[in-house]
């Protein structure tokens, strides 16, 4: 079955560009010009991704993204036509799963989507695409791989699926430092091209959600000159 993807663009000449690189990779694609439209589109035909331009008329990227985030799980791409990394790292943190800096290659965008598209995903029927197995537990944090859900203690912890991707690589081999290029190889795809400081911006907002503190971590540490590994808990 081909997958859906909603372009969200005021630049309509853009948007069309994207779309028609995207069809032609077999994907089945809408677009619209504006964040109230992209919000009513997601509603009404739930997409698989979201291409998703920053700077909207009506509701910005930022806000277009929050919303989405709480009716969907979708990959959320954002573009942005400001290189500062304020915009970016904003942009994340509201639960997008990547981004790209315009002007930008078509094809980069494709590829980067077809590379989201092979994580291992939860079907339509609610089996998940991974054999059963126990939790990984680390004192109170519990990730729980089959069933793709996040506790610490008694809490559920609401975590995108970029984020509990990372979670899960991290949790496979927990005494292992992995580098951000193995993070990336493993949660984006060894064809992911960008800044691999994109790992540094997850491991934050995980950390945060967890009630991790980054100066004295217990579910996710730091390994000084090499990247991250779990902690005991």
């Amino acid at each position: 079955m081909s997958t859906r993807v909603l372009v969200v663009d005021d630049e309509q000449s853009l948007a069309k560009v994207v779309a028609s690189y995207l069809e032609h990779d077999g994907h089945e694609v809408s677009c619209v010009f504006d964040g109230p439209a992209a919000v009513d589109a997601a509603r009404a035909q739930p997409p698989d991704v979201v291409v998703l331009d920053l700077g909207l008329p009506g509701l910005d990227g930022i806000e277009v993204c929050r919303q989405l985030r709480t009716f969907t799980d979708c990959y959320v791409v954002m573009l942005t036509a400001r290189a500062d990394e304020v915009d970016k790292l904003v942009g994340l943190g509201v639960g997008a799963d990547d981004y790209l800096t315009k002007p930008f290659s078509p094809r980069e965008l494709v590829a980067r989507v077809r590379v989201m598209l092979r994580r291992p995903r939860v079907s339509a029927g609610g089996t998940p695409a991974v054999m059963e197995e126990p939790a990984r537990v680390f004192g109170s944090l519990s990730v729980d791989v089959a069933a793709r859900e996040v506790t610490v203690g008694d809490r559920p912890v609401e975590v995108t699926r970029t984020e509990f991707d990372l979670l899960a690589a991290l949790s496979a081999r927990p005494r292992m430092a992995y580098s951000r290029r193995q993070l990336v190889d493993a949660v984006w795809g060894d064809g992911w091209v960008g800044d691999e400081h994109l790992v540094d911006v997850h491991v934050g907002h995980l950390r945060r959600k967890l009630g991790d503190d980054p100066a004295a971590p217990r579910f996710i540490r730091t390994v000084r000159g090499v990247g991250y590994r779990m902690g005991e808990g």
